[in-house]
């Protein structure tokens, strides 16, 4: 904890985590990230289970959806609460367990010295572990998103991320699923926003992913397709 510290320096970083469901993961993460001595707002979209309570017992700030209104939602209300509590910059992480809370020193470590305001987490060059549907499928969506923003990212399907408040401030988001990932990509890069990469590990042990293959990838596309539109209008 007393290196993050030194490193973070004035730097005030939240770390928000949407979730849905996610009673038998979200306890541990949030005491592992709070012994990084870092500020810990869970997004619960809605569950069934005991989300809310787990999260707040290990001690995270707890937001509550009524329903489930999907990621991107989630996102966008822990961006809201950041901001509004003069947060420096977020770290966004996935609440099932996959993120590695040992990995949040290497965003925070490039933040202090690169130009960039937003740095993704990048997968691809320890993808061994990744079922091989995600491995192709997050290929495909990095080379489409980063040929609309002109800017090399090897894994925009990420959700490990440092967003720094130059662009909170600026993000006026439209979606509320899982695209929204993509679309703070696109409109961070067209307001100008330089972009970097870190490596991560991700852990894979199994786990049932949320995203719809049919539902989703459709919603993808019809995303993709209206940025590329609105690229060349």
């Amino acid at each position: 904890m007393v290196y993050v510290q030194e490193i973070l320096g004035a730097m005030r970083t939240c770390v928000i985590i949407p979730t849905y469901n996610e009673e038998n993961k979200i306890g541990e993460l949030v005491k592992q990230i709070r012994q990084l001595g870092l500020e810990t707002v869970v997004i619960d979209d809605g569950s069934q289970d005991n989300t809310s309570r787990v999260a707040q017992d290990n001690g995270a700030v707890v937001l509550r959806n009524d329903r489930n209104q999907g990621k991107g939602a989630s996102l966008i209300k822990g961006f809201s609460y950041a901001s509004n509590n003069g947060a420096d910059a977020v770290i966004t992480m996935d609440g099932d367990g996959q993120h590695r809370p040992c990995d949040i020193v290497n965003f925070i470590d490039l933040a202090k010295f690169s130009k960039a305001r937003v740095i993704v987490g990048n997968r691809m060059s320890k993808a061994k572990t990744m079922p091989l549907i995600r491995l192709w499928t997050n290929r495909l969506m990095s080379w489409f998103i980063s040929l609309v923003v002109k800017q090399k990212i090897p894994d925009t399907q990420c959700g490990f991320r440092l967003i720094k408040k130059e662009v909170l401030e600026k993000l006026k988001l439209c979606t509320s699923k899982y695209e929204t990932e993509s679309e703070i990509l696109i409109q961070a890069s067209r307001l100008g926003f330089k972009i970097e990469s870190v490596p991560i590990k991700t852990i894979y042990a199994g786990e049932k992913s949320q995203i719809n293959p049919f539902v989703d990838t459709l919603r993808f596309i019809r995303f993709i397709i209206s940025q590329i539109w609105t690229t060349r209008a």
